[in-house]
């Protein structure tokens, strides 16, 4: 068994795209998946499953979202090494102060990470911006509500792409290695 990270697009934002955490947890129990326990209500879960490639288990499960839940929402699905590794990195040094204004930009293929090419040019200093290999990498020193490249990242350009705060990366990272 393997243990996966999913990671939902944009869900519980206001009143559009509601994904009730409780649903989701079953609903990806009744996918097949175990030991699943969600974080927060953003959409994140970690689970054990057997070994699939991450991309086929987040194309099932955003079929089961749309087929049991009427939502249309972009999902991404990371192993636990995999987590690990884009934590690992992390190409900045960032206080814990800062957790909450450093954003992981998670993406399903590198293909897809490629597209946030345009970002680095919208992030003005203090901003920090780069693309690493597994992940992209935001420090919106400012706040993320200031940033045009966080702008950029919630609109056309990062529309294949979820974000989450090192805050929430590393309490996701922590839940997989209790899963694992």
């Amino acid at each position: 068994m393997t243990t996966y990270v999913a990671l939902l697009r944009g869900v519980n934002v206001g009143k559009a795209k509601r994904v009730p955490m409780a649903e989701f947890k079953k609903l990806l129990a009744g996918l097949g998946h175990e030991d699943v326990v969600t974080l927060l209500n953003s959409g994140n879960a970690v689970f054990r499953s057997k070994s699939v490639a991450p991309a086929r288990i987040a194309s099932d499960i955003a079929g089961a979202i749309s087929r049991k839940l009427t939502v249309e929402v972009p999902v991404i699905v990371k192993s636990a090494k995999e987590i690990a590794a884009i934590v690992a990195d992390n190409p900045f040094e960032v206080d814990a102060s800062d957790h909450s204004r450093f954003l992981v930009v998670f993406t399903q293929d590198s293909a897809t990470l490629a597209e946030l090419a345009a970002i680095p040019s919208l992030a003005t200093p203090p901003e920090r911006f780069a693309i690493g290999r597994h992940a992209a990498y935001l420090h919106c020193a400012e706040g993320i509500l200031k940033s045009k490249a966080g702008e950029a990242l919630l609109g056309r350009i990062g529309r294949r792409a979820t974000t989450r705060n090192l805050a929430t990366t590393l309490k996701l990272l922590a839940l997989a290695g209790k899963t694992a």
